[in-house]
């Protein structure tokens, strides 16, 4: 019940729905057990009337009677079914609303924790988690709530009518509805533990499932789909099988209940019976004990079912709560606004990947001038994108220090810092959007004049006027629509858009051929006169312009300079040069 105590501040937030709920409640069980009453009283007065019935005017009598207690009966029924929609929605209701209040929290937190994070966890988990495991919370809040509820109010009333009636009718009914709630107990706490394992069965299936659908055009051209197939047929089997062992423990639920209500049925009809006879009680109050016994033994019942949905949202919560407590290992020290104007110094920065133990960056130290363009060549695994990523923080360095503006960059205000960085990964990530909203992805405002020239500066406006809805063409689900060369610009084009201070662009332009890449360097050129540029590449074609290059090998400075002087030095740089010189000139001939 522990990890349950988060949701105490949503219940506290809608605690006029839970009132009402309440208020709700207890009206429909009055009326609910007002019907019983109307029933036995019905007996005992036909019984009367028709063991006194001699003239025409006692059956009209009898008739009337019985209208008025069918009446009575009904009213009571349309009561109690108006008072018990209002019971749903008010819990039902608040159930929902907190469950996407939930989903919101878990949302927000899976956006604030770091990079690091989503590589120890799969996509599949995370959205079971968001979905399934909320999903199974709301349960508690929900139903489990309003049978508690609804099974305390309705034990009370009828448990005192029924004492009232007869003492020792009641006793003898009550026996087999503990064992009828241990018994429900039993079984789900059987079915909450092969659910749980379904459950996990599931997020395998899950995580499976959309690695293929991610990894369609790999699958095809290597033509592995009956593999594939074979191998999800096999999850899915898994799945199959644990599922089936799951209903099969399903399955002893209602026979149960059932077989103990019969139980209770009979002892009143064969005591009650003997009680009539005697003359303690009348043929009514039996009647009215059978409709009790039914009345009860859902609710009686329930309190086993409320229990595993209890067990079983506690379980998810717990899932939930894990991921919740977690401290993002990036964090805003500064509510204060920075400026960001674009110097930055590396002071003997470290960095070692914490997940993996792999040592990126070993006493790295350079500078770059507001408005200058530094370039980063090596081989790769040589520690050319952690550079990248460290200035966006989002990885803190291990040792040494960044200063942006000469101040410690953890001291910088994080969402100012980013804002101001135009990032253009290896991987140009796109939304299953339109072009254009990918391009103005960030900006709160879409000016489609501004969208249009970072589409020309990043040489993409004549591909995308090419589509037969031009800006307004889907790209589909991570931009499959469009070439990589395409999606790379398109990135490009959304990095300029928002007139950064600091680009990076991180081996960008690795699927574009040398001439557009020549076009595109010459329009970035013109637009960022005032930008500080990072341009990773393994292309000498795309960093030979820079104001400085600098050369990276397993994480250490080996070379440092502009082009023509590392060219001179004739080391790793001019041996790069002169291999990618001779492939051009391949090429031409």
């Amino acid at each position: 019940m522990k990890p349950l105590f988060h949701l105490n501040k949503y219940l506290l937030k809608y605690k006029n729905h839970l009132l009402l709920g309440i208020v709700f409640v207890t009206i429909s069980v009055i009326f609910r057990v007002f019907q019983a009453r109307f029933v036995g009283d019905s007996f005992d007065t036909i019984e009367t009337l028709l063991s006194n019935a001699s003239t025409e005017l006692e059956l009209s009598n009898l008739k009337t009677a019985l209208l008025n207690y069918g009446l009575m009966i009904i009213g009571a029924a349309i009561l109690q079914g108006a008072f018990m929609f209002l019971m749903r929605q008010s819990i039902i209701v608040m159930s929902r609303h907190i469950e996407y209040d939930l989903k919101n929290e878990v949302f927000d937190q899976y956006q604030k924790l770091s990079l690091a994070f989503y590589k120890r966890n799969n996509t599949g988990d995370l959205m079971n988690r968001i979905s399934e495991d909320v999903g199974r919370v709301r349960m508690y809040i929900g139903p489990a709530i309003m049978y508690t509820i609804n099974v305390a109010i309705l034990t009370t009333i009828i448990i005192g009518m029924m004492v009232n009636e007869s003492l020792e009718l009641t006793l003898l009914v009550l026996i087999p509805l503990p064992v009828l709630a241990y018994a429900v107990y039993r079984v789900s706490d059987l079915i909450n533990k092969r659910s749980t394992v379904v459950q996990e069965q599931l997020s395998v299936l899950s995580t499976f499932t959309q690695e293929t659908f991610s990894g369609i055009r790999v699958l095809k051209a290597y033509t592995k789909r009956a593999i594939w197939n074979d191998n999800y047929a096999k999850e899915s089997l898994k799945y199959h099988d644990k599922n089936k062992a799951l209903y099969t423990i399903n399955a002893l639920f209602f026979p149960l209940m059932i077989f103990l209500i019969g139980i209770s049925v009979l002892l009143v009809i064969f005591v009650g019976g003997k009680l009539v006879i005697a003359g303690e009680i009348t043929t009514g109050v039996i009647a009215e004990f059978i409709i009790y016994v039914n009345m009860l033994t859902w609710p009686i019942a329930s309190i086993g079912w409320v229990t595993s949905i209890i067990q079983r949202a506690a379980a998810s919560q717990t899932r939930i709560n894990e991921f919740l407590k977690i401290e993002p290992d990036i964090v805003n020290s500064s509510l204060e606004p920075s400026s960001i104007k674009g110097n930055i110094e590396f002071k003997n920065v470290s960095f070692t990947y914490p997940d993996s133990g792999i040592k990126a960056l070993q006493d790295v130290s350079f500078s770059i001038e507001t408005g200058k363009t530094l370039a980063i060549v090596g081989k790769t695994g040589s520690g050319k994108s952690t550079i990248a990523n460290l200035i966006g923080r989002l990885y803190d360095v291990t040792g040494g220090e960044i200063l942006i503006d000469k101040s410690e960059i953890s001291s910088l205000n994080l969402n100012d810092l980013r804002k101001n960085i135009g990032y253009v990964p290896q991987e140009g990530f796109l939304f299953s959007e339109t072009i254009k909203s990918n391009i103005a992805f960030g900006q709160e405002e879409l000016d489609e004049e501004e969208i249009i020239e970072a589409a020309r500066n990043a040489r993409v406006h004549d591909n995308i006027m090419s589509f037969p809805k031009g800006y307004d063409t889907k790209v589909g689900e991570r931009g499959v629509t469009l070439s990589g060369g395409q999606k790379q610009r398109v990135s490009i084009a959304r990095a300029i858009l928002g007139n950064p201070n600091v680009l990076i662009f991180d081996d960008c332009l690795s699927a574009v051929d040398t001439e557009t890449e020549e076009h595109i360097l010459q329009n970035l050129k013109k637009v960022s006169k005032e930008t500080t540029t990072l341009i990773i590449s393994h292309r000498v074609s795309s960093v030979k312009h820079a104001d400085s290059i600098i050369v990276l090998k397993d994480g250490e400075i080996i070379e440092t300079g502009d082009h023509d002087k590392l060219v001179e030095l004739d080391g790793y740089y001019a041996d790069l040069y002169k291999k990618q010189l001779l492939e051009t000139i391949e090429k031409v001939a």
